[in-house]
């Protein structure tokens, strides 16, 4: 039987035509219009008008699609240090900041475990250090690491509103913990091209999307991504994860994995997101997954 992307595959439509549409809003309007049978990757502020469309179109939540992140610079700056970046992660409130980003509680889910329940690599380790929001906390925690007031500079793009969104909630929870925060706000680009320099930035944001396989992303997880995470426990963590083939195993494997990125603060999960799509009424059978696939889908007159 059909089990997401495995199992049976039925080619019932003779030919998929894939139209690129860059604006988003241009794909909202011909979803609308009934241009396309699906329209993926929709703004969510387009929801109520999808909702209110009469029939013309079909909303779609794909729920757990992504996850933002926060990469910290673990080889230069005030965040080299572990001890001071633990006080970091003891300052955020990350719920706080999936509803500054999305806003509508459907769109995010505010929980620490970096795979959803009911995935073989669902693990609660570490997740007490989610979500903490503690100021006086995370003020005592950076006293005794020693930080000093050095400014821990958040690197940010508008290219992604939430990315900006949750950047403002960010450097504001950081403040009420005694520390210097500067927000950064560049074109993605540059982002792209800052992050690969360890001595212009403490913070950046991004995301990625939620794939089956813990190796696939983040990258950090890997050597030589922009952070420079390395460490005797990363790697020992990791490497029992990637010899062992059960796959059974490597899910427990995977939560002590989790608990290293808990202890170290490489980088922070900040929750889970879900994405806006749309299918026309006539295309039935389409199953939502993270990378849209059309077998076992077919069109009514």
């Amino acid at each position: 039987p059909p089990s997401g992307y495995g199992g049976k595959r039925v080619a019932s439509v003779e030919e998929l035509r894939f139209v690129p549409v860059p604006n988003a809003n241009t794909r909202v309007e011909g979803a609308l219009a009934g241009q396309f049978h699906y329209a993926d990757l929709l703004p969510i502020e387009a929801l109520p008008r999808l909702e209110k469309a009469g029939g013309k179109v079909v909303p779609i939540m794909t729920p757990s699609f992504g996850f933002p992140y926060l990469v910290f610079n673990t080889k230069e700056g005030s965040l080299a240090r572990q001890p001071v970046r633990k006080a970091v992660q003891t300052a955020l409130g990350e719920g706080e900041m999936l509803a500054a980003g999305f806003g509508d509680t459907r769109f995010f889910v505010a929980e620490g475990n970096h795979f959803p329940k009911g995935t073989p690599f669902y693990s609660t380790a570490g997740t007490e250090a989610y979500n903490e929001r503690d100021a006086k906390k995370a003020k005592s925690q950076a006293e005794q690491a020693g930080y000093k007031g050095e400014t821990i500079r958040i690197l940010t793009s508008r290219q992604y509103d939430f990315h900006y969104n949750m950047a403002l909630i960010m450097a504001e929870q950081l403040k009420r913990a005694g520390f210097k925060a500067e927000l950064n706000v560049v074109e993605w680009a540059t982002l792209l091209q800052r992050r690969a320099d360890p001595k212009l930035w403490d913070i950046y944001i991004t995301h990625s999307g939620l794939f089956p396989e813990p190796m696939l992303s983040p990258p950090q997880l890997g050597d030589g991504a922009p952070g420079w995470w390395t460490s005797p426990a990363k790697q020992e963590a990791l490497a029992a994860l990637n010899q062992e083939p059960n796959p059974a195993k490597r899910g427990a494997l995977w939560g002590k994995v989790q608990q290293v990125v808990y202890d170290e603060v490489p980088y922070i999960q900040v929750g889970k997101f879900a994405s806006l799509s749309a299918r026309a009424p006539a295309l039935q059978g389409y199953t939502p997954y993270t990378y849209p696939f059309f077998w076992n889908t077919s069109l009514k007159n």
